[in-house]
């Protein structure tokens, strides 16, 4: 079950991947949840099997995988200086952005993008 539930982040692998996924977004009026990370970097490394819980338990939000130093123009559009670096979006519009390895904290931000009935839709 772990492979399927893998899927549910979706590795941006291009600029052009990037702006497909913002515009299908949009046009399915769903939040985006980008993780900006690094492979060398262990506190993103870390952070992969949350997004991937988050992703399974929410699938009416779009959870995106952003490697810096494959995408740098997407990295640099966004002001994105630290991994891992969380960007939240509704609309393709930055919403709120947090930074560091923290779970706790990035689940009660994708909560807040929810709104305020979020507490029910917890999976």
């Amino acid at each position: 079950m772990k492979s399927s539930a893998q899927l549910n982040v979706i590795k941006i692998d291009s600029k052009a991947s990037w702006e497909f996924q913002l515009s299908q977004a949009s046009v399915r009026n769903c939040p985006i949840v980008a993780h900006f990370t690094a492979e060398w970097c262990m506190p993103s490394v870390v952070m992969n099997p949350v997004m991937e819980e988050l992703a399974s338990a929410h699938d009416n939000i779009l959870f995106l995988s952003v490697d810096v130093d494959d995408i740098k123009e997407v990295a640099k559009k966004y002001e994105v200086k630290a991994m891992p670096t969380f960007l939240l979006m509704k609309d393709g519009v930055p919403v709120d952005k947090t930074i560091g390895a923290n779970p706790e904290e990035i689940k009660k931000r994708v909560l807040s993008l929810l709104g305020p009935h979020s507490d029910a839709v917890t999976g």
